[in-house]
């Protein structure tokens, strides 16, 4: 079952303005899913309805009504292409369901973490966006290894002026550099390093120090935690 089947079900059937909305909101992440692949490439509607479980007159429905609010381009027979508006749509929408999948890997969370993301998604306005970026050290992948798309507008512009954010993943630190750890996924492994919140991480020519002590740590335990940067 698709998302978007999963959505109507879960409205009784109808389909109400905000979940509308949603549903419109996933045809333009799955085009910039396509637009990631192949930057300038029409996608076939029938291409789109398969990626999304929907028959093709749905999406071709869909894709009419995009283009009629200046999201797409659409051209019969060949295919549909994001329009700059649609794009930076788009691109936000993905941005912020990766970051939404990179907090909850590092939460105690079992369910889904795609199928939660994609309804967390549409709940980040600009605020959650900037303060999730800070909080999980600006990942560049999500847990699958996908890039996370840049932000962009008023987001781009408040990350620019935080540039020297003291909340960093291990990685961004310079050597002899250190803070201590306010954020960090759920891990035996991590523990059994002394990684835990409030431990002090420190970078050094040989790689890392936890309280003092020299330790391994592969870069999947890098990308899981955050540091807050000493002054």
């Amino acid at each position: 079952m698709s998302v978007l089947q999963a959505r109507v079900l879960a409205s009784g059937g109808g389909l109400m303005f905000g979940h509308f909305q949603e549903f419109e909101d996933e045809y333009l992440e799955m085009l910039y899913e396509f637009h990631e692949a192949e930057p300038h490439g029409m996608v076939k509607t029938g291409d789109l309805a398969k990626k999304l479980n929907v028959s093709p007159a749905s999406a071709t429905e869909m894709v009419q009504r995009l283009s009629k609010r200046g999201y797409v381009v659409y051209t019969p027979y060949k295919g549909v292409l994001l329009t700059p508006y649609g794009l930076e749509h788009g691109q936000r929408l993905k941005r912020r369901h990766r970051l939404a999948e990179v907090m909850l890997e590092r939460l105690p969370f079992d369910g889904n973490s795609h199928a939660t993301a994609c309804r967390l998604e549409h709940a980040i306005d600009d605020d959650l966006e900037v303060a999730l970026s800070r909080w999980l050290g600006h990942p560049d992948t999500d847990p699958s290894g996908r890039p996370i798309p840049p932000a962009s507008g008023s987001v781009a512009e408040r990350l620019a002026v935080q540039s020297h954010d003291p909340l960093r993943v291990p990685r961004q630190l310079s050597v002899g550099e250190g803070g201590h750890l306010v954020a960090i996924a759920a891990s035996s492994a991590l523990e059994s390093l002394g990684l835990v919140i409030g431990a002090k991480v420190e970078r050094n020519k040989e790689g890392f120090a936890v309280n003092g002590v020299n330790v391994l740590i592969s870069p999947d335990l890098l990308s899981s935690m955050v540091v807050e940067v000493s002054a």
